[in-house]
């Protein structure tokens, strides 16, 4: 059973992923300037990490999610502009291919964010379809770190065994390979076990970001009965509500007893394990309580039990198909 380590607590971080996803998230052109209030809670509340991809968007609104945190970002003073940290993420499409294939993206990545791009992280590894593709185009990303285009390297859904590989294929280049975002919740908790993504980053040094920490807003739910939202999600909440109902009464009674949300406790498990949180945030109200959530931490009795009943929970949120071995 994982054991929370002892060491630094990491913050929290902001997903941007619901910025311009109509199919899943609704988007609507319409609220942008309550995103933008959004954005400005989060900075005011001290939420420095924002993430975002240049898939991020549906249809007609691709790339809009890194447009519009390129025009928030734009519009800080220049002071409070360079304490955040942005980080992206490049798709390895098909088309995108060899030491150049990102070079047109990263540039269009780029002008969308308006020159504020500090992490670029290669989105999904290609090693259940393309082996060959994935190794030239972070080759590529390399050679920008070393003249100075880019900053930091990140990679994203890769599994122990491929981010040893990258890891060392880096280091032979010495380039530092800074963070790996993987699928982590108490709905997805399998990168925590022995030898598993979690400890091989803690080997190496490497920074652990959990994405989808609340498994798509299901652990933010009340116990009890349910009021789905629309579209896929409603459909996924609806598959795994009566199995998840025992998570959620527990997550329910350590946020009553800490005067928080449940959403905050799931939050604080991630970060109880050393792994930065990014949280999908839409409103002002969104902000205000993650930033809440920095101001305490579980105990390490808490964050055990609460790994106990991840682990024995028969609901588990969908893999991502790209997560390498």
């Amino acid at each position: 059973m994982p054991i929370a380590p002892r060491g630094p607590v990491p913050g929290i971080g902001v997903g941007t992923w619901a910025w311009g996803n109509q199919f899943l998230w609704g988007y609507d052109p319409a609220r942008d300037d309550q995103l933008e209030a959004t954005f400005r809670r989060a900075v005011e509340r001290g939420l420095t990490v924002f993430d975002t991809a240049d898939s991020y968007g549906t249809g007609r609104f691709d790339g809009r999610s890194e447009a519009l945190l390129g025009r928030f970002c734009a519009s800080l003073p220049p002071a409070e502009r360079q304490r955040l940290i942005v980080a992206t993420k490049l798709a390895p499409f098909p088309w995108r291919l060899g030491r150049n294939g990102f070079e047109r993206a990263l540039a269009a990545s780029r002008q969308r964010l308006q020159g504020k791009l500090d992490r670029v992280q290669l989105h999904w590894s290609t090693a259940r379809y393309a082996p060959w593709q994935e190794g030239p185009l972070v080759d590529g990303l390399a050679e920008r770190v070393l003249r100075g285009e880019v900053r930091e390297l990140g990679v994203s859904n890769l599994g122990p065994r491929r981010l040893r590989a990258l890891h060392r294929r880096l280091a032979e280049r010495g380039v530092p390979l800074r963070s790996l975002q993987i699928q982590l919740s108490l709905l997805a908790p399998e990168a925590l076990l022995p030898g598993g993504a979690v400890d091989v980053c803690r080997d190496l040094g490497i920074e652990v970001i959990a994405y989808s920490p609340l498994a798509l807003g299901l652990l933010a739910r009340s116990p009890g009965s349910l009021e789905a939202p629309a579209g896929p999600r409603g459909l996924l909440f609806r598959r795994l509500w009566t199995r998840v109902q025992p998570l959620l009464q527990a997550l329910d009674h350590i946020a009553r007893a800490h005067g928080t949300t449940s959403a905050a406790v799931a939050l604080n498990w991630c970060r109880s394990h050393r792994a930065l949180p990014i949280v999908g945030l839409r409103t002002a109200d969104q902000a205000e309580a993650a930033a809440a959530a920095l101001a305490w931490q579980l105990s390490d009795d808490l964050c055990e039990k609460l790994d106990r009943l991840a682990f024995a929970c028969r609901a588990r949120m969908p893999a991502n198909p790209f997560q390498s071995a």
